[in-house]
C-alpha cells in the first residue's frame, strides 16, 4: 500500500512568520510540518534575543509541528541554538544549506557552503556529537555545479541526519532555469537519510507528473506553490475543500490582516509584509498582474482594505 504523501511548508523570510503560520493553519489542511525562516547571528553562550524568543514561541500551530531553521557556518552556534530549541520543546532543528541569495552564499553560508565539503564535514562531526535534538538539512544540488553534491553524499551518509530536503537546482540558478530531476533521481538511491523533494510543484498536475517519475518519494516541501495557492496541500492529499473557495480565501486574508494589525504598529511595515505575500497570492487570480498592481500602490490601511475587497469582487480564482 502506497504511503500517504507528507507535505512540509517551506520557510520564506518575512512572510512565513509565526502569525502567518497560525492563521494559515486555521484555514487550510494538508501541511504536516512548517519550517521557520532561518535564524542567524546566534552567539554561542549568549541568551537568545527577545526577537528570536518571540519568533520561537510556538512548537506547534494548530497541531502542526513547527521546525526551527538555522543559517550558520559555525558548529558552536548551531549547537547552542539546538540546545535552546530543545529546551523550548522543539522536536527537530533544520540546517539551511540552500539559501541561494548572493549576499548569503558569498559569505560561505546557505548554498554557498556546499562548495566546501570539508567544512560541512567538520561542522556535522562536531554538531552530531553534541546535540540531542534530531537534525535535518535543507540544501541545493550545489552552488556553482551539481558536481559539488557528489562530494557531499558520503559526508551526509556518515552522520545521523533525520531528513534531507533537496531543492533540485544549484544556488546559482536561484529560482530560474530547469529543475534537474535526472540528477535528483540519480542521488536519491545513494543517500541513506530520507529525502524530501523541493522545487516547482505549483499545481495538482505538477504533483501527479512528479509522482509518476518518483513514486518512491513520499515527502515534499512546498513553498511558492502554497503561497500562490493555499489550497494546494489539501488538493494533493485529496482532502475535502470548502464548498466555495473564494470566500474562504477572503476570510483567511482578512484574518491575517487583522492579526498583523494587532502585532504591528508601523503601518508601512505591515503593508510591506502583506504586499510581499501578495506577489505570490496574486497568482491565484485570473489576472495576477492587475491584482498585484492594485495592492502595490496601497499606502494606507483603508486603501489596502478597499483594494482587497475590489480584488475579490472583480477577479476570478483560478486555483
Amino acid at each position: 500500500m502506497k504511503q500517504e504523501v507528507q507535505i512540509y511548508f517551506a520557510p520564506f523570510q518575512s512572510i512565513t512568520t509565526p502569525t502567518f503560520h497560525n492563521i494559515y493553519s486555521q484555514y487550510f489542511k494538508g501541511v504536516d510540518k512548517m519550517f521557520t525562516p532561518f535564524f542567524s547571528n546566534i552567539k554561542a553562550g549568549e541568551k537568545l534575543s527577545l526577537k528570536d524568543i518571540k519568533a520561537l514561541k510556538n512548537q506547534k500551530e494548530n497541531n502542526i509541528e513547527v521546525v526551527p531553521q538555522i543559517l550558520s557556518k559555525d558548529a558552536d552556534e548551531i549547537i547552542w541554538f539546538a540546545q535552546n530549541c530543545q529546551q523550548m520543546g522543539f522536536k527537530e532543528l533544520n540546517w539551511n544549506l540552500g539559501c541561494p541569495y548572493p549576499q548569503v552564499a558569498n559569505k560561505k553560508s546557505g548554498s554557498g557552503l556546499l562548495q566546501y565539503p570539508n567544512l560541512v564535514n567538520d561542522i556535522l562531526q562536531k554538531v552530531s556529537a553534541e546535540i540531542k535534538i534530531p537534525f535535518s538539512i535543507k540544501c541545493r544540488l550545489g552552488y556553482e555545479s551539481k558536481n559539488e553534491f557528489d562530494e557531499l553524499i558520503p559526508i551526509f551518509n556518515h552522520y545521523p541526519i533525520k531528513e534531507i530536503t533537496i531543492h533540485a537546482r544549484t544556488g546559482k540558478q536561484m529560482y530560474g532555469g530547469e529543475i534537474n530531476r535526472e540528477y535528483f533521481a540519480d542521488i536519491v538511491s545513494q543517500i541513506n537519510s530520507p529525502i524530501i523533494y523541493n522545487g516547482d510543484i505549483f499545481s495538482l498536475d505538477d504533483f501527479i507528473k512528479f509522482q509518476n517519475h518518483f513514486p518512491y518519494v513520499n515527502s515534499l516541501m512546498l513553498g511558492r506553490g502554497i503561497l500562490k495557492n493555499p489550497f494546494l496541500p489539501a488538493k494533493i492529499k485529496g482532502l475535502d475543500l470548502p464548498v466555495d473557495l473564494k470566500p474562504h480565501l477572503k476570510l483567511f486574508i482578512d484574518n491575517l490582516y487583522y492579526a498583523y494589525r494587532k502585532e504591528k504598529n508601523n503601518q508601512l511595515s505591515l503593508l510591506s509584509a502583506l504586499k510581499e505575500y501578495w506577489t505570490y497570492l496574486a497568482n491565484a487570480f485570473d489576472e495576477p498582474n492587475r491584482v498585484y498592481r492594485k495592492l502595490k500602490k496601497c499606502k494606507s490601511f483603508d486603501a489596502y482594505e478597499d483594494a482587497v475587497n475590489a480584488v475579490f469582487e472583480e477577479y476570478n480564482l483560478t486555483v
